[in-house]
């Protein structure tokens, strides 16, 4: 049987994980849908239920004993329903797209029209965008933020009343605005359309209650279970009690085999953390630092797209400042802070080299960050933005990001 472990028996390996430790350590991670997990869900995740096939349902497995991944499972669906005020959960999707893929598959037939929002403008690649395969079997119609950076609700009236479409989908991976649920539902409603929202970036800030929550509103709720719920990489699908067994059948057996359950046992442990009242201060202290990087750019002259943020993400056009989003993240890796770049409302550059940086605040404040230390990190952005091709510059901005990360330290015990 197995005598080794992964530091004796692959160095190689050992080495690369241990190398990007030390990476998340010693920078500042800004990608808004990236987190730190607590050391409990990584136990989950590294745990012998990764061992287990589950085909099925609790109950109703094709496999033998599953009767202990039942309770996981089990238990993992009941808080979130408790989290969300859901009426039904399947916490079986592998990630986000997935999970949208199954409800597409459960809910439409091919050709059917769905009104989703438009890739530039904050929307998702699993949202209609061209380069999919969803895109090739239904008619995704795409619409658009107004000259304010907000959804125009009278224009999304009108393209329902035109397109009459079956679905109408809201959520967002860019949009920095809040989200009016009921007045969407309202025009989801007069056209005969379902409801559909992707919560996948904002699940964590609306299960504190610190946004609308869409589950009691509409139809069926997608989300991924990391970003700003703090949980393992995984997806889930939230529904009313009439869309379950379609929903249901769609993940399996329509679109996915074995469930892993040692993720959907780290997705339970989330679930429990986000339950915890110190979840409900961490969400609001994600938007109190999201708005002082906001007052902090505003002040230095960047330009914000949708005019500002009521969540955890900016969005910022750069070529203002004279370089591209691809440029700016190339040197706000090389200063120590990772974010991403990432297309502006009708952007006209290319996707792999657009005018904006998309940036976030879960990560940092999961560390222990608050206002005072977002008003550093703003200047350190900043910098690096303005030097962006000095070297020597972005380099000395490094090294004052690593003995600042050491005041907040990331799993000290692993």
């Amino acid at each position: 049987m197995y005598t080794h472990n992964l530091k004796n028996f692959d160095p190689d390996i050992y080495a690369s994980v241990k190398r990007e430790q030390k990476r998340q350590e010693e920078g500042l991670e800004m990608i808004p849908s990236e987190n730190f997990v607590s050391p409990a869900v990584l136990e989950a995740l590294g745990s012998v239920l990764t061992n287990k096939y589950s085909e099925g349902y609790a109950g109703k497995r094709y496999y033998g004993g599953c009767e202990f991944i039942d309770e996981v499972e089990t238990l993992a669906i009941e808080r979130a329903k408790k989290l969300f005020n859901a009426e039904h959960v399947n916490v079986q999707p592998l990630s986000g797209a997935p999970a949208n893929i199954a409800v597409y598959f459960a809910l439409l037939k091919p050709g059917d029209t769905v009104l989703g929002m438009d890739l530039s403008h904050g929307g998702h690649l699993t949202h209609g965008h061209p380069v999919t395969y969803m895109a090739k079997i239904f008619n995704f119609v795409r619409y658009k933020t107004n000259a304010d950076g907000l959804i125009d609700l009278e224009n999304l009236r009108q393209m329902a009343i035109e397109h009459k479409p079956k679905m109408i989908l809201v959520g967002y991976s860019a949009y920095s605005r809040e989200i009016d649920y009921e007045a969407i539902k309202k025009i989801a409603d007069e056209v005969g359309a379902i409801t559909m929202a992707d919560i996948a970036h904002i699940a964590g800030l609306i299960a504190a209650g610190e946004m609308n929550n869409p589950v009691p509103i509409f139809d069926v709720v997608t989300t991924t279970t990391h970003k700003t719920l703090r949980g393992p990489r995984g997806g889930m699908i939230m529904c009313k009690e009439k869309f379950a067994k379609e929903i249901d059948k769609a993940v399996f057996p329509g679109f996915q085999g074995g469930p892993h359950e040692n993720n959907i046992a780290a997705k339970a442990v989330a679930f429990k953390e986000a339950l915890e009242p110190e979840f409900k201060e961490y969400a609001r202290q994600i938007k109190k630092n999201a708005k002082i990087l906001e007052e902090e750019f505003k002040k230095r002259g960047y330009k914000l797209c949708f005019g500002g943020t009521d969540n955890h993400l900016l969005l910022i056009d750069v070529t203002t400042k004279g370089l591209s989003g691809k440029a700016g993240q190339i040197a706000l890796d090389k200063a120590g802070i990772t974010a991403n770049k990432n297309m502006i409302p009708d952007d006209p550059r290319s996707p792999m080299d657009p005018s904006g940086i998309r940036l976030g605040t879960p990560a940092l404040t999961t560390r222990g960050m608050k206002e005072e230390e977002m008003r550093v990190v703003a200047k350190w952005i900043d910098e690096a933005i303005t030097n962006w091709q000095d070297e020597t510059k972005l380099a000395e901005i490094k090294n004052q990001i690593i003995e600042f990360t050491k005041k907040f330290p990331l799993y000290p015990t692993l």
